[in-house]
């Protein structure tokens, strides 16, 4: 490895900064592995059984939390390497969008999101002066790190869960054996589950994370203390919320299939971005003390069933666009 001494400095630097900047957990243990678990008990039952037994019901659920086990200090490097993926900034995510035009699919008002990952962080820092210049009291880098790069991340574990289905639709055609790949669907689709779980919590879609900042005007006098993060998504889902008060809420959403997964996950986003405010009004009022209140509960259950009912139809979704036709890639020819 070259320049090590720089290399652990620049890790080190960087561990520091995300520990700082982001909490550690998204749902916490108890509402990640609900998420998992409602998500595959309410599949179609047109998806493969063994998608929908008792095995892929306990493995979701177990893997739900799976990518908070890898952010342990003593695992620097994959710390800094992935914590990004579990939130993004929406407010100023919104400088990494690119020029587009009508009818251009998720093309607002000439500006939309880059699919891909580097090109969004190309976009980033391109606009690092336009930012400055808005912002000239923040000193805030527009980096990965700072942003967060949620939905890139469940973007392409979908698309890794969509290429395992296609392997084990010509396993079944090949009356091959598929256990190997029913093994890569269910850790792929637990894996997903995290970071659609992590998509349906307001404080992973904004820079109001944990207490409101001091550089956002607060008329409302939100708290500003950092504790309402773990307080809402941890302590009070495990204390107050059991799978069967979600599970007839995500029982009463039809499943369906996405035409385009992308933007069905940007809106999911931006509507979860969209109770930011509405988490510290219930905080304020006390809704997430102890047992809480009757609101803050029903609107905790709701945050928890919409991010098992996005999780079912993104799986269900990568199993229908599984039998699409592929041009195969065959190595550099």
């Amino acid at each position: 490895m070259r320049f090590p001494v720089l290399a652990r400095i620049a890790v080190s630097s960087v561990l520091t900064s995300l520990l700082l900047s982001q909490p550690a957990w998204g749902w916490g243990n108890d509402g990640h592995m609900m998420i998992n678990r409602l998500a595959a008990q309410f599949l179609p039952t047109d998806v493969p059984a063994f998608l929908r037994d008792k095995n892929a019901l306990d493995t979701m659920q177990y893997l739900g939390p799976e990518p908070d086990r890898w952010r342990n200090r003593a695992e620097a490097e994959l710390v800094a390497e992935q914590a990004p993926d579990h939130f993004i900034d929406m407010e100023w995510a919104a400088y990494g969008e690119v020029p587009c035009t009508a009818p251009t699919p998720g093309c607002v008002n000439g500006k939309m999101y880059p699919r891909k990952r580097y090109d969004f962080i190309r976009a980033l820092a391109a606009a690092q002066p336009a930012f400055n210049a808005a912002n000239p009291t923040l000193k805030v880098q527009l980096t990965p790190e700072q942003i967060g790069m949620q939905p890139w991340e469940t973007e392409e574990i979908w698309q890794k869960l969509k290429v395992d289905f296609r392997e084990y639709r010509k396993l079944v055609a090949a009356k091959g054996d598929t256990k190997p790949v029913e093994l890569a669907i269910l850790y792929d689709a637990g894996w997903l589950g995290h970071y659609v779980a992590d998509g349906s919590q307001p404080l992973h879609t904004t820079i109001e994370y944990n207490g409101w900042q001091a550089s956002v005007p607060n008329p409302n006098h939100y708290t500003t203390e950092h504790r309402i993060h773990s307080q809402f998504e941890s302590a009070f889902v495990s204390a107050n919320i059991k799978p069967d008060d979600v599970a007839p809420l995500v029982a009463a959403g039809k499943p369906q299939v996405f035409p385009d997964e992308w933007l069905a996950y940007l809106d999911y986003l931006n509507h979860t971005n969209s109770l930011v405010e509405k988490t510290y009004q219930l905080e304020k009022a006390g809704g997430f003390t102890g047992a809480g209140t009757p609101e803050a509960k029903a609107f905790t259950e709701s945050c928890l069933a919409a991010g098992a009912i996005e999780l079912r139809d993104m799986i269900y979704s990568a199993w229908v666009h599984s039998a699409d036709p592929v041009e195969e890639f065959h190595g550099a020819q």
